[in-house]
């Protein structure tokens, strides 16, 4: 539910320590509730999480978001969209106060025609993302809402605050469903 990743974070401490040109790679801050990428913008860098918890996000239409994963530490933003040259497939917002490393594209570019660690952390990424998809699509045809809430309500308790609206959205449905099956979930819990 939280996607972290730890070894695309330590690469790209070292490559920000490291750098010759300074301006390539900056860290920057970005308040809570505060959009980092915005779906069907054109985007003029790739960032990727240094501290924080961000929501990944759809608006449909019907101005109805759909919350596609919650990301943490080393989670990389914009690299399919450089790579597609498309804008913004979806909307990346703070949850928590984040920082993040900002690269610049074509220092980017550069580092994908040369750095081959780069390319098989942008691999697993790719990997991870396609696996994480599968997985949690087939899980929710399987399982009740209520279990996946009970996970949901698990992270929520541990690692971030996550309001109703985000919770329904993640899961899929609306506020006033996601309060039926909280309380449902909570008198099985207390029987």
């Amino acid at each position: 539910m939280l996607r972290t990743n730890q070894p695309f974070l330590n690469y790209l401490e070292i490559l920000f320590h490291n750098q010759e040109h300074k301006g390539n790679i900056i860290l920057e801050s970005f308040e809570k509730d505060e959009k980092l990428l915005t779906q069907g913008e054109v985007s003029d860098k790739i960032m990727l999480i240094k501290s924080g918890i961000t929501k990944c996000f759809f608006t449909e239409e019907s101005d109805e978001e759909y919350i596609v994963e919650f990301l943490g530490k080393g989670e990389i933003l914009g690299e399919i969209e450089m790579m597609k040259n498309v804008p913004c497939i979806c909307s990346i917002e703070a949850i928590t106060e984040v920082t993040v490393f900002t690269i610049t594209i074509p220092y980017f570019q550069s580092l994908i025609k040369s750095d081959l660690n780069l390319n098989n952390l942008l691999l697993d990424v790719f990997a991870e993302r396609i696996a994480n998809t599968s997985n949690r699509s087939s899980y929710q045809q399987l399982h009740a809402t209520e279990h996946t809430l009970s996970q949901l309500l698990d992270l929520k308790a541990k690692e971030m605050k996550i309001s109703k609206e985000d919770m329904a959205s993640y899961l899929g449905t609306t506020v006033k469903s996601l309060t039926k099956a909280i309380n449902g979930y909570e008198k099985k819990k207390t029987v």
